[in-house]
């Protein structure tokens, strides 16, 4: 596969997961209820149990300039493009874009990404897409 048509996937099965959840919050009157197929969380992780630990998207925010770091909390292998985390996303509480990093596996080892967000505050969105293991989900409050 061309690595342009696994990122259209990629971007596509990303937005794909993003209309679920909006749906669940409406009818769930704003908590989110994931749906298993679409994107995993560290209480829901599907099929994939047992890979949270490197998959999850950890969400830290810096308190003094309002950075965000999104990692995963044990390293993620990256095997070129045969097992690696795509990239990440940062979704704003009404899972509108905010930001993403697109990762290349022949140049980064670690996916790890960092974003400036200045005066956000409320929930926070973070996506980390794997080529193998899916779509993960988190949030924190801001």
């Amino acid at each position: 596969m061309e690595r342009r048509d696994f990122i259209r996937l990629s971007a596509a099965g990303a937005a794909a997961g993003l209309i679920a959840p909006v749906a669940a919050r409406a009818e769930t009157g704003g908590a989110i209820t994931p749906p298993g197929d679409v994107f995993y969380t560290r209480d829901a992780p599907g099929r994939w149990k047992g890979k949270e630990a490197t998959h999850l998207p950890n969400i830290e925010v810096s308190r003094t300039d309002g950075e965000v770091t999104v990692k995963v909390l044990t390293a993620h292998e990256v095997k070129g493009y045969e097992h690696y985390i795509v990239k990440h996303v940062l979704l704003d509480r009404d899972f509108k874009f905010l930001a993403e990093h697109l990762f290349d596996p022949g140049k980064e080892s670690v996916p790890l990404s960092t974003y400036a967000l200045k005066d956000y505050s409320g929930t926070l969105y973070a996506l980390s897409v794997c080529n193998k293991h899916d779509l993960w989900l988190n949030s924190i409050e801001v």
